[in-house]
């Protein structure tokens, strides 16, 4: 007899059409979908058949959100834990996988668009830029969670690199407070609410004024922190499409 399985997918964004083609067809094949309420598209779960079960997670523990899924997956029924963006980031996965290992019940993960990627969309930037950035930090401001000190935002900030920052904008102040530990206070930032969503709100500014324009904003919650100059604009070209620069696939131009 087969191991019951359960499909880990990730959602994307919130754009419903960034779902992964291969997520979208877990869906529709799906008899119980296990979702984030709080932070899933609604839209995303249009393609679902009229037969699934569905559960909101956002009232569910731990204990009761894996319960249902392993006795739907043990009854050969197919089952979707769906989470937003790409459920590697901040999905707080790993306490489930360790509750369907202890069950016997596999998993597989679908990877899905991450927001710090939708973000960079909205914005219209790149994280890695030649002489300003080669290095993305995605990370977090502690809060009800703590942080490894070694991890602390302020230490991070040292590395000027391009940052995403999660979870952390209804404590903007402080967040401001730590990244001026590195970043100099002109550094550009820019805070983007529900990127990919028809909701989508775009705050750009400096580590001097962002934290002013966001509380006039009102935002707190569902919108990442960007910081670093790739947000400003590029001062040199990148070598890989440069004329004169060689590689695998093309010989450069003397």
């Amino acid at each position: 007899m087969a191991k019951p399985l359960i499909h880990i997918v990730g959602a994307g964004p919130g754009d419903p059409e960034l779902i992964t083609v291969k997520g979208e067809r877990l869906l529709r094949e799906a008899d119980l979908v296990v979702y984030a309420g709080s932070l899933v598209n609604k839209q995303v779960l249009g393609v679902v058949g009229k037969e699934c079960e569905l559960y909101d997670s956002a009232g569910m523990d731990l204990e009761e959100i894996c319960r249902v899924m392993i006795d739907y997956a043990r009854a050969g029924k197919k089952v979707v834990r769906l989470h937003s963006g790409d459920p590697s980031i901040y999905g707080a996965l790993r306490e489930q996988m360790q509750i369907l290992e202890e069950a016997g019940v596999g998993y597989k993960m679908v990877p899905g668009v991450s927001s710090f990627a939708a973000a960079a969309a909205a914005v219209g930037k790149e994280y890695t830029l030649p002489e300003i950035s080669q290095t993305v930090i995605l990370t977090r401001l502690a809060g009800r969670t703590p942080v490894p000190e070694a991890q602390a935002l302020g230490r991070l900030a040292g590395h000027e690199a391009s940052m995403a920052i999660f979870l952390s904008t209804g404590m903007v102040d402080r967040v401001v407070e730590e990244l001026k530990q590195g970043y100099p206070e002109d550094t550009p930032a820019a805070v983007v609410y529900k990127a990919s969503w028809e909701e989508e709100k775009v705050i750009q500014g400096t580590l001097q004024d962002i934290a002013g324009k966001v509380k006039e904003a009102g935002l707190k919650l569902s919108a990442l922190i960007l910081v670093g100059r790739f947000l400003g604009d590029p001062v040199s070209r990148s070598k890989l499409y440069d004329a004169g620069f060689s590689h695998g696939c093309r010989e450069g131009k003397k």
